[in-house]
């Protein structure tokens, strides 16, 4: 597997249908994905995770079919929420592990061409897939309604704590603009969006304008 398609992202795009406003969801994703051009992240710095976890595997297998005809035209990177199978079976580039999934090393053995993420949100998940997965996403650093069954935020601190250890971080949970350079100061890779996105009316606007700030920010670090 090539470095590209092990690399964390820069900007993860996890998806929700139920925010879209009644709006497709490939619909909503296609045109979040056109926002890449001229923000300064390219293609393969931005991927999408499907995670729809309410769906059947043979509704879920045919959204994620179209989702990845979506992301392929746009360059971009899929990971599946948990389903080894479906992602296998639409040819996704990676699956994202939750706390009820297989081990990555279980995952690993099923699928060893597909990269594996996981979510985390405790140091000590992190410590413990440290060298085993490309990524874990890290939250929630701030308070949103997506994650709140997930307790409070972990807040910037436990972030710059929990990067310190090595694996690369995306930071999920209330991430907008405005709070992009606080948390890749604090040890984030990459930042994760749902709400910001998909609810918003202009879901191409609304990527490019994240993806701007995100590769402004990094930009700033690497001179600094």
């Amino acid at each position: 597997m090539n470095s590209a398609a092990t690399a964390p992202p820069r900007l993860y795009l996890v998806t929700d249908r139920q925010a879209t406003g009644g709006r497709p969801l490939t619909a909503v994703v296609g045109a979040a994905l056109r926002g890449i051009a001229g923000s300064g992240l390219a293609p393969h710095e931005v991927a999408v995770q499907l995670r729809e976890k309410d769906l059947g595997g043979r509704a879920l297998t045919e959204l994620a079919r179209a989702l990845r005809d979506t992301t392929a035209a746009a360059g971009v990177r899929l990971f599946v929420n948990d389903r080894i199978d479906v992602a296998l079976a639409v040819g996704a580039d990676g699956v994202h592990l939750g706390g009820a999934s297989l081990s990555p090393a279980d995952a690993r053995a099923i699928a060893p061409a597909l990269a594996v993420a996981i979510s985390a949100h405790q140091i000590d998940e992190v410590r413990a897939a440290a060298g085993q997965i490309a990524f874990a996403v890290f939250g929630p650093i701030y308070a949103t309604p997506s994650k709140r069954r997930y307790g409070s935020p972990v807040g910037l601190a436990l972030l710059d704590a929990a990067a310190r250890v090595g694996l690369p971080l995306v930071a999920i949970g209330g991430i907008d603009s405005e709070r992009v350079d606080d948390v890749l100061r604090a040890g984030a890779y990459g930042v994760a969006c749902i709400r910001a996105v998909m609810s918003a009316a202009d879901p191409t606007a609304a990527l490019r304008g994240l993806a701007r700030t995100i590769a402004r920010a990094i930009s700033a670090t690497d001179r600094s």
